[in-house]
């Protein structure tokens, strides 16, 4: 303890070593931190190890089928219940919206999307009693690989599952998968590679194709086509899955309203149309698809931005058609229909049910009667059920017809036996998850739970005994009953899925705490080390301790508590760009308050002023989920603004104005190339920045043809200029390094040395920044530049030239939370938001078609923090070089850098600190994991982030 002590009184502060171990220690106890409260906070649903056996259903209280198997060596019999279904297809369209297979009389506007699949709308017509369309609800977050384990578990998604999106493990609890080859039923997969990577011991024939690529939209698409119709003919097989990736990759890319979008949806037309001619050719009796069902399915939607992964409507409806093969019975009745019926642009009347993706599971598993997956919670969905069991309604039915009543009480009662083995099932994992999970669900729940299916339990006797009884009588007397044991029954699995939906995951209280009392002692930390700068100082600078400066400070110090505490709202979580930009504005009319009264620095204040505007238009771009990064990559970048398509000017100026900005940039590197002299291999960094410009700018004319360009070959047009321009950022930023650490400048001009250093360092950057991030960036770039020339500017309202006070905290105070608000404006501003579907997946694609999972992440973090941490941290220098009085030692400039970063850093560091304070309060908020938790996880990574880069910085500048 005493040589800590000593270290924090040494006077030795400012070198580059000393400098580095208070920012690395800062560093580890942040990521300590987070690790702690993560652990308690972001803990996934405990994953039991059992799986549901044949023999089980002994243990119920339901009827076993008969004929039961408990081997399981023929995959005739059934095992839980009676199979309804023999072989299942099962076609995959990923994010598939309800409205692209819902007929558009369905809604209040036609899309240019709707309508293309028209061969579900001639089938859901012209067959009413053997096919039909769902709007299938899938549950938040909606990434595919949370949705694929969802539909294969029929548990609800984890949020932590999330950081897995990229890399899936395989599923080690009990699934739909496994339940099938654990019968002896042949799997046969074919499309997104996802399947293999969580299955990958479980198909008998699988041809998985790259499904990471999002500018490809064919390979995985041509690839289950070529695959598809051959398999069908084959009878090695029991279950086909077939993953189509193409709607997914071109929302992402190019949006729904688009023509690839219309081109995909159309070719998937095609390809149904086939598969389902294939299927009938062979649905006579004894021939293969005799008794095949077809489900046609998507395992999550996307916004009109082609983004997915949160949970607003656009995202979580998708949707299920299904086709039973099997020819339905003359006397059929709809006993559960709920189905919403209009007609359709071509006078057909089409009828859409409803469904939930937690239900798909356990529904699937009694149509073909396997064990229900134990960790399932879902709920036999009656309308499906019935779909294959050949029972829709014929809209007339004589009711005195004692055939048609016997199907009705047959079919009846075999559903009310598998919503008992359903009910009990679910109880069962209930009672097992409470019992040997860390926390479980409270015991006021369970006794509801409990109830409930004690209530529902005895209308099963009662029911079961009633049976028996009017065995040979007519029918009619006992449909009063069952469908009352159906209600009870619907409303027990309803409750332990609302249950499970608001309590499921677990939080470890204490860590949580330890977690966030660490995240505190950082924050004392911070203080301290300012403080302790301060007094050092003051051994320099007597007067440093002016408190002229205390407005400023006080000013500053409410915007970054307003800031933070609205972090304990989720709406103003949802306005968090705006809310940045508000304080910035805030600040900007306080100092220009001050300018007019000096009579100095009028044009700096009123550009700030004016700056703010222009950032906020952004950013309510970015809150309609139209961001600027859309503006610029979808192909019609005008129609965001409102702009005619058809105007040759229009979008000529479109096109031209991020090169201009792009030129401007470049001239006003080559101005300071000029202006300074310094080191000669930091102005070859800078020469080469002006280089990748000019690569920059011809990569973008070759790609929207403004250059005669075509007869290029697309990889080098579209892959070798980035690489190039990647490859001269790692040198430029490799020199540097290597500069800093072999060459030792003796300069007088501590303050010109460094502006250079931050020119060279950020000119290296940018290259790279600009040609990911695509047009906005030279625009984003200007706007930084000048927000932090006004900010510097500014600083010298409240400059004292007689007493020097430049060397205070408090003349810093307000100056470092501008540049902090700015920052947090630019990620907003370039399209971002604190949600997985705000990272723009694209740009990781930039040079590259092939995914490369390091390569990929690398791309996407500097898309994503390029302009709202690497820029504004490596730039922050500027503050005490631009604004510190002439002939100042070594030390002091040293010190004034690291006090500069101290406090960009604390002020980083409460934000998080909420952050972290108001998941905690939210745990159990509706919006917990598509708000909260997302948020909580863009701020703690983006501190890392920010801490990483400040240790790099203090090797870098710190002299």
């Amino acid at each position: 303890m005493a040589e800590i002590w000593g270290f924090w009184r040494n006077d030795n502060w400012g070198g580059r070593s000393w400098a580095f171990m208070v920012f690395l220690g800062i560093m580890v106890l942040h990521i300590l931190a987070i690790l702690l409260f993560t652990r308690g906070f972001l803990l996934t649903r405990t994953e039991l190890s059992q799986y549901s056996q044949c023999s089980d259903v002994f243990d119920s209280p339901c009827f076993p089928p008969k004929n039961h198997n408990v081997n399981n060596s023929s995959r005739a019999s059934g095992c839980w219940t009676k199979p309804s279904v023999d072989r299942l297809v099962i076609i995959v369209l990923d994010a598939i919206r309800f409205d692209f297979v819902a007929p558009s009389t369905f809604y209040t506007e036609k899309k240019p999307w709707m309508d293309k699949l028209q061969v579900i709308h001639e089938l859901a017509s012209q067959r009413p009693s053997s096919a039909r369309i769902f709007k299938a609800i899938a549950d938040p977050p909606t990434t595919s690989l949370q949705r694929l384990k969802g539909l294969t578990t029929g548990g609800l998604p984890t949020f932590i599952d999330v950081g897995n999106s990229f890399g899936a493990p395989a599923i080690v609890e009990d699934n739909l998968i496994h339940q099938l080859v654990a019968n002896g039923k042949r799997v046969v997969m074919m499309g997104d590679d996802t399947w293999v990577q969580l299955f990958p011991h479980h198909f008998n024939e699988s041809y998985p194709f790259p499904s990471f690529n999002v500018k490809d939209l064919h390979t995985v698409d041509d690839g289950c086509i070529k695959n598809l119709l051959p398999t069908l003919y084959k009878e090695d097989w029991d279950v086909l899955i077939a993953h189509f990736l193409g709607v997914d990759h071109a929302g992402h890319i190019f949006g729904v309203d688009s023509s690839p979008m219309i081109e995909k949806l159309e070719q998937y037309n095609g390809i149904l149309k086939k598969v389902v001619e294939v299927l009938e050719s062979q649905s006579g009796p004894g021939d293969l698809h005799e008794n095949t069902m077809l489900l046609v399915m998507g395992d999550h939607g996307q916004t009109l931005n082609g983004d997915h992964g949160g949970g607003s409507a656009e995202e979580v409806e998708t949707s299920i058609f299904a086709l039973s093969l099997k020819k339905p019975p003359s006397s059929a009745l709809a006993a559960f229909d709920k189905s919403t019926c209009q007609l359709d642009m071509q006078g057909r009347r089409i009828c859409l049910s409803s469904i939930q993706q937690l239900d798909f599971t356990v529904t699937v598993s009694a149509l073909l009667g396997l064990p229900f997956p134990f960790g399932s919670i879902g709920h036999v969905n009656s309308e499906l059920f019935a779909l294959a069991a050949g029972t829709w309604n014929l809209e007339r039915l004589a009711t005195h017809d004692r055939q048609s009543l016997s199907e009705l009480d047959e079919w009846m009662q075999n559903y009310v036996n598998v919503l008992c083995i359903n009910s009990w099932q679910v109880k069962k994992y209930i009672d097992v998850y409470s019992s040997l999970s860390l926390i479980g669900f409270s015991e006021k729940d369970l006794l509801h739970v409990s109830e409930l299916y004690a209530q529902a339990q005895e209308f099963w006797s009662l029911t079961s005994k009633s049976s028996v009884l009017h065995e040979n009588e007519s029918s009619s007397t006992l449909l009063p009953a069952i469908k009352r044991q159906i209600e009870a029954y619907s409303a027990f699995l309803a409750s332990v899925a609302s249950l499970a939906r608001s309590n499921w995951t677990e939080f470890n209280l204490k860590l949580m705490g330890i977690g966030f009392c660490v995240m505190l002692f950082s924050l004392f930390l911070h203080a301290f080390s300012i403080k302790r700068l301060d007094n050092l100082c003051g051994l320099y600078s007597p007067s440093c301790g002016d408190s002229r400066n205390t407005i400023g400070m006080i000013f500053a110090c409410i915007a970054v508590l307003t800031r933070a505490c609205s972090f304990l709202s989720n709406s103003y979580i949802l306005e968090e760009g705006r809310v940045a930009s508000f304080l910035l504005a805030t600040t900007a009319l306080l100092q220009l308050r001050c300018a007019i009264m000096k009579k100095m620095m009028l044009l700096e204040a009123l550009a700030l002023v004016f700056l703010v505007p222009f950032l906020r238009f952004s950013i309510e771009l970015g809150q309609l989920k139209q961001a600027v990064s859309s503006l610029f990559l979808k192909i019609d970048p005008s129609r965001t603004l409102g702009i005619n398509g058809d105007s040759q000017f229009w979008m000529s100026i479109t096109q031209f104005v991020p090169i201009l900005a792009l030129l401007i940039v470049a001239y006003l590197l080559y101005k300071s190339i000029v202006c300074c002299s310094c080191h000669r291999i930091l102005k070859y960094v800078i020469v080469g920045s002006l280089s990748n410009f000019l690569l920059i700018a011809i990569y973008w004319a070759s790609n929207d043809n403004l250059l005669n360009l075509l007869m290029v070959p697309r990889a080098i047009r579209v892959n070798l200029i980035p690489r190039i321009i990647y490859a001269v950022g790692v040198i430029q930023v490799s020199l540097l390094a290597i500069v800093q650490l072999l060459v030792r400048e003796k300069t007088l001009n501590l303050e010109g040395s460094t502006i250079f250093k931050v020119l060279a360092l950020i000119s290296a950057w940018s290259s790279t920044i600009i040609v990911i991030s695509g047009k906005q960036g030279p625009l984003a770039v200007l706007a930084l530049l000048i927000g932090g020339w006004c900010i510097i500017r500014l600083m010298r309202l409240e400059q004292d030239t007689d007493n020097n006070n430049s060397g205070s905290s408090l003349f810093y105070t307000l100056p470092v939370t501008q540049w902090n608000l700015l920052a947090v404006c630019m990620f907003f501003s370039t399209g971002h938001w604190c949600a997985f579907d705000g990272l723009r997946y694209a740009a990781a694609f930039v040079g590259f078609d092939e995914f490369n999972l390091i390569r990929q992440a690398i791309l996407l973090t500097i898309d994503t923090f390029g302009f709202s941490h690497i820029f504004p941290i490596f730039g922050l220098p500027f503050l005490v070089a631009c604004c510190c009085p002439p002939r100042q030692t070594k030390r002091l400039f040293s010190m004034r850098l690291c006090q500069v970063y101290l406090m960009y850093g604390l002020i980083t560091a409460v934000s998080v600190t909420f952050t972290i304070l108001c998941v905690t309060i939210q745990r159990r908020h509706l919006m917990v994991w598509g708000l909260f938790a997302p948020k909580f996880v863009f701020d703690v990574v983006g501190l890392v982030l920010a801490d990483i880069m400040i240790c790099l910085s203090s090797l870098y500048y710190i002299v």
